[in-house]
């Protein structure tokens, strides 16, 4: 029996067959679990689908119930979350694998964090951290019997990584609203918490300046002195769905080769 097993869940969002998301869903799947998939409407409704949808082919749960789930609307939301307890009825976990930034300011050159504009700021906020506030409370009564929320992260929230910029910022508010959720939401037996993962080639990280130098970087001082793949968070992540973690909650697992714990 897997550690899944009778298990139900939703997993937003899905971009192409590099998503973290897809890795999970691979997990999940793998370990018995029923799941939901939200994908980004990207300009072409019909491309999305099916770009989202071979990356599930790929990943061994082609077929799987799948969504538009666009987190910036609040209409979007609601829409997705009526679709899935539509299919679902109750869910026992959340996966949020999200987030976005305008490209133009994750650069390493001299002055672009500073420069940058209200809007952008605002924007990286709304759709990386903020999202998972909303996701959350659109989850919430569909999990009448408790369940897992978990969310992506990575150790640009805490120091800084030339060319992460502004992400870092909300990243970091997401990992503090993670926290602050998972005292929330606590009383309902609803855990919530976050992985920090090590650089991985996804679609939203090919938008930061200098990627290349990161896995390089890492590979060099890393304690297991080589980088990690999507397939690594996916396993962590079903360690923190399942009730194999049922005592955690409001912490941030790292799956980072051990970076995080290296001074120089």
């Amino acid at each position: 029996m897997g550690l899944l097993e009778g298990k139900k869940g939703l997993i937003l969002n899905i971009a192409n067959d590099r998503s973290i998301a897809a890795y999970i869903g691979d997990h999940a799947v793998k370990q018995g679990a029923s799941v939901g998939i939200g994908f980004l409407p990207m300009g072409n409704l019909e491309k999305s689908q099916r770009r989202a949808g071979k990356a599930m082919e790929e990943h061994g749960f082609g077929g799987a119930w799948m969504h538009p789930c666009d987190v910036g609307s609040d209409e979007s939301i609601a829409a997705f979350f009526a679709a899935a307890k539509e299919k679902f009825g109750t869910i026992d976990f959340l996966v949020h694998s999200l987030a976005f930034a305008d490209y133009n300011y994750l650069k390493t050159d001299e002055g672009v964090f500073t420069s940058t504009p209200r809007e952008v700021f605002r924007q990286a906020l709304d759709i990386s951290a903020y999202s998972l506030i909303a996701l959350a409370r659109a989850a919430l009564p569909m999990m009448p019997e408790g369940g897992s929320i978990v969310g992506l992260t990575y150790l640009g929230s805490e120091r800084v990584v030339p060319g992460y910029n502004i992400m870092g910022v909300a990243k970091a508010a997401l990992e503090s609203s993670a926290r602050y959720l998972a005292y929330d939401l606590g009383r309902k037996k609803v855990r919530v918490n976050t992985i920090s993962a090590g650089p991985i080639k996804t679609l939203a990280a090919s938008a930061v300046g200098e990627l290349d130098e990161m896995f390089a970087h890492m590979e060099k001082k890393a304690p297991l002195h080589r980088n990690i793949n999507a397939d690594e968070v996916g396993k962590t992540a079903v360690y923190l769905l399942s009730d194999l973690s049922s005592g955690v909650t409001g912490e941030n697992i790292y799956v980072d080769a051990g970076f995080n714990t290296v001074g120089l």
